[in-house]
């Protein structure tokens, strides 16, 4: 098993396709947990603190960050793996084959435009709250960061570019990584693209609905 993870095309496709369905999971839980910075901050705050310096939480965290590595770790292989197999063919200037994506043709490109903002995510946020509570000081609360955050209209704009990024880069991903899963015929392939669009959308603009909130209540405030 370890053989074929590693040696094959297919494996490293596998490993990928499992660890980016993993992540769109907790990228879902997130969107659902974070809007209850508007709806009520007290709960969000106790969401928060459930999620602080706990064991679970603290292995939750390790897992996650695991996920991350593996998966970029995976996409760059395989990148660096086509871009070899192209050979001369790199250079041409030829147009997108029927039926793909620009979002297929620029995965790396976008997951780097993400990983750049996750270290300003996890800066904001894990650094000011679960890293002082490991260290033994009292955290910043979530709603007080993020109220701060987004009071800052440039700080929402870059947020929702991001998230735009992000929408690209999950509407050809969950689709296809249930395709290397398995879940792929001329039947069903359209329903998953179909099925994938309206997910990441849904939580595209569930986070995007928070900086929107800011940003028409500063206006109005």
């Amino acid at each position: 098993m370890g053989c074929f993870i590693f040696n094959s095309s297919i494996g490293r496709k596998l490993v990928m396709s499992i660890t980016g369905i993993a992540l769109v999971l907790f990228l879902t839980f997130h969107a659902i947990m974070n809007i209850f910075v508007i709806i009520s901050p007290e709960v969000y705050d106790t969401i928060c603190e459930f999620l602080g310096a706990n064991w679970y939480a603290l292995i939750g965290t390790a897992g996650l960050a695991a996920l991350v590595v593996i998966h970029m770790v995976y996409a760059l292989w395989l990148s660096i793996q086509n871009y070899i197999a192209r050979g001369k063919d790199r250079y041409a200037v030829t147009a997108n084959a029927p039926g793909v994506e620009w979002a297929g043709q620029n995965m790396l490109v976008l997951g780097i435009i993400v990983l750049g903002f996750l270290g300003l995510h996890l800066f904001n946020f894990w650094y000011k709250m679960q890293l002082p509570e490991i260290m033994g000081q009292e955290p910043a609360t979530g709603s007080e960061i993020v109220l701060g955050l987004f009071q800052s209209p440039i700080y929402c704009i870059v947020y929702m570019v991001w998230f735009v990024a992000i929408w690209f880069h999950l509407t050809h991903g969950i689709w296809s990584a249930i395709q290397t899963l398995g879940g792929s015929n001329h039947i069903w392939l359209p329903r998953i693209k179909m099925i994938s669009n309206i997910w990441a959308t849904i939580v595209v603009l569930i986070f995007m609905s928070i900086p929107v909130f800011y940003l028409i209540t500063n206006l109005l405030g």
